[in-house]
């Protein structure tokens, strides 16, 4: 039976390099039986936390906040990997993916702690204008032993200003490769 995939696709462009990545991930992905699920964040309306630590994780609605991670918490929640895609802005994630992890907190709020050490597995894919991605993997790495996730790897795709510029580059493979090896 195959695994559950939740990419966190963190880009504000749709259709632009690091959506390319998250592609051909889903691709080999789906290609070994996996389920994959995508949540393009810039399209969703979610608020920054605020801090209130009113969040509880056994609650239908972990939030206090009422918004999109409305449909996010479930997935995630169900999930067997996550995938973390942004561009690189300012050597780390965007502020799309890092607001949605920032709500993840309410998982880990009240009774019980329903995001860290269950078994769960990540992958982070990257698209980038330059080459400097050590501080936001040096943040992933901190984030996947502080959850207790299995860290899957990763694939950094650097070169890329304009849309289109990952079309042709082996990182587009790499990522169809890493998608296809989950089983």
């Amino acid at each position: 039976m195959g695994k559950k995939i939740v990419i966190l696709n963190g880009s504000p462009r749709q259709h632009g390099n690091t959506s390319a990545l998250t592609a051909a991930f889903a691709e080999g992905a789906e290609s070994a039986g996996n389920t994959v699920t995508e949540f393009f964040l810039e399209g969703m309306a979610i608020h920054g936390c605020r801090g209130c630590f009113c969040g509880h994780s056994a609650q239908e609605h972990p939030c206090v906040q009422r918004d999109g991670m409305d449909g996010i918490y479930p997935a995630v929640l169900d999930s067997d990997i996550i995938v973390l895609a942004s561009p690189l802005y300012y050597w780390t994630l965007s502020g799309q993916i890092l607001t949605a992890l920032d709500r993840l907190f309410a998982l880990e709020e009240g009774g019980q702690n329903r995001l860290r050490g269950n078994g769960k597995a990540a992958v982070l894919l990257m698209a980038a204008e330059g080459h400097g991605f050590e501080d936001a993997v040096r943040y992933y790495d901190h984030l996947t032993e502080h959850l207790r996730w299995n860290n899957l790897g990763h694939v950094l795709a650097g070169g890329n200003m304009d849309t289109g510029d990952i079309n042709g580059k082996p990182e587009l493979r790499q990522a169809y490769e890493l998608g296809k090896s989950i089983r």
